[in-house]
């Protein structure tokens, strides 16, 4: 059996650059229908703004013992003020970046007898102004860190993402990649990208072997010239692919109550396992007992140490 490495993590510094959201939870009681409308009336009893996207990585990193610096684009408005303040409590080192002309991405969620009723997003591009200075604050910031993780939720504040990679590992700084879409070769010379089932799907199509898929994901992986790419498969567990073949982990057996947020615990997980300089796949059995935990959580949360307890 071996513990979680507390105390050599809290050592650890770990740059989160991506797409900074807020995620707004609105819980209340449902008890009758809209006269005006067939949808259900919530009256809002308690209200809950959490870190998403980019920021909830960074929380988790914070949360298992790591540093963590965060960087990305938020608006001039309210709830980038809660960002920061969000960010100050979870005891995260912000490097926003505030654009006037950007609103902060927002999800808002309504929720009714701990049931998600409705889902209100707001969110824009940033401007070439506030990408030029995400991309300085990155370069001041860059120094010191012993990893950097990139969470990209394709809102527009990782449109240079490629830049970014190249910098990092031109630094010798490790580069760990949740991505999005299919273009894969945006990441290319990153360290690890972790890909879920659906987005690997989309990135090399559909496997129709354990066999096929390792062939698929090899390829990928020797194409953007990674060191390791790892598939998330909710029920399925995890698979890693690297120069030593392919290794597999079964999921955590917990009950799911909601996967928002989970990706962002794992890559935070890779990220403090990694800067410490645990083998990937003792990385991935960590990533994968903390995804288990979070799922059983509501909404976007965080792992402790303590929840992760010892791997066997």
């Amino acid at each position: 059996m071996s513990a979680f490495p507390v105390d050599d993590i809290s050592r650890r510094r770990i740059l989160v650059v991506g797409d900074v959201m807020l995620d707004r939870y609105w819980f209340g009681e449902v008890d009758r229908v809209s006269p005006e409308a067939p949808v259900p009336i919530v009256r809002v009893a308690r209200r809950e703004d959490r870190l998403g996207g980019a920021a909830n990585v960074a929380r988790n990193v914070v949360a298992l013992g790591g540093r963590a610096t965060l960087i990305g684009v938020v608006g001039a408005d309210e709830a980038g003020e809660r960002i920061h303040a969000l960010a100050h409590d979870a005891g995260i080192a912000p490097a926003l970046v505030a654009d006037a002309g950007h609103p902060t991405t927002l999800k808002m969620r309504v929720l009714g007898r701990q049931q998600q009723l409705l889902r209100v997003d707001f969110e824009e591009s940033p401007r070439v102004a506030a990408l030029d200075a995400l991309g300085a604050e990155f370069e001041r910031h860059l120094a010191g860190h012993d990893v950097v993780v990139v969470s990209d939720y394709a809102k527009g504040a990782l449109a240079r993402v490629s830049q970014l990679i190249h910098s990092a590992r031109k630094a010798g700084i490790p580069v760990l990649v949740d991505p999005k879409g299919d273009h894969y070769d945006i990441y290319r010379g990153a360290t690890l990208v972790t890909p879920n089932r659906s987005e690997m799907q989309q990135a090399v199509g559909r496997w129709t072997s354990e066999d096929d898929l390792a062939g698929r994901a090899q390829r990928l992986r020797a194409d953007l010239a990674l060191e390791a790419l790892l598939v998330t498969r909710s029920e399925q567990g995890m698979t890693l692919f690297t120069d030593d073949g392919r290794e597999h982990v079964d999921a955590q057996a917990h009950e799911v109550f909601d996967v928002s947020g989970a990706g962002d615990t794992v890559l935070a997980t890779l990220a403090v396992t990694r800067a410490v300089g645990m083998p990937w796949p003792q990385a991935m059995r960590w990533a994968n007992r903390a995804g288990g935990v979070v799922v059983g959580k509501l909404g976007t949360s965080t792992v402790s140490a303590k929840e992760l307890g010892d791997l066997s």
